[in-house]
């Protein structure tokens, strides 16, 4: 059972786990963004949240503790000066997580980790959850009100001549699915007759 255990093992073992975040929040402070797995990140943000809060107040106990877990001098100074000065007045939540899809190579699900007090810019809407429908179809094969338009002339038995009365023309492939429903309604059309005349 792993009741009471948190944290995310990331398939490291316990120096390793400890050396990969070390590393993240190192480049994470030095570049205020990166790309990473979103597991990484996930486990990325309870490392370097409390760090980020020691760093506020500038004295040499913090320096020191924060030391202990970057292990780089250079972190260490962009951490207490310029990060410090813009996160100052924040209560907490420095980074934010946008999941950005799968990786090409393996398939892994890739998210951008970010310092919220370096992006001025709102993130959009991703796509991933929250729409409020179905998963069922995704939309695909609903129609819009310019598709029902000539389905619903092909099924009245409007001639082509009055297509070309000031109607927009439709692309290819829209001919081409009303071709194939016009076919499908004529042979429709033509079965009954056909089975009528077996009959007789």
């Amino acid at each position: 059972m792993r009741h009471r255990k948190k944290g995310k093992k990331i398939g490291r073992t316990s120096s390793h786990r400890k050396r990969t975040l070390q590393a993240l929040s190192n480049a994470l402070i030095e570049n205020k963004q990166i790309t990473t797995t979103v597991t990484k990140a996930k486990a990325l943000r309870p490392f370097v949240e409390p760090l980020i809060t020691r760093a506020k107040e500038d004295t040499q106990h913090n320096r020191r503790e924060v030391f202990r877990h970057l292990q780089s001098n250079d972190a260490i100074d962009e951490l207490f000066g310029d990060v410090a000065e813009r996160v100052g007045n924040r209560p907490g939540g420095y980074t934010r997580i946008i999941k950005l899809g799968q990786r090409s190579g393996d398939g892994a699900e890739l998210a951008l980790i970010e310092l919220v007090d370096y992006n001025d810019v709102p993130p959009t809407d991703t796509g991933q959850g929250g729409s409020g429908g179905t998963r069922r179809g995704g939309g695909k094969g609903r129609r819009t009100s310019s598709e029902e338009e000539p389905a619903q002339q092909v099924q009245g038995g409007d001639s082509p001549s009055d297509d070309a009365s000031g109607e927009d023309p439709q692309s290819p492939e829209e001919e081409a699915s009303t071709d194939a429903d016009q076919n499908d309604a004529d042979e429709n059309e033509d079965g009954p007759d056909e089975t009528e005349k077996d009959d007789r």
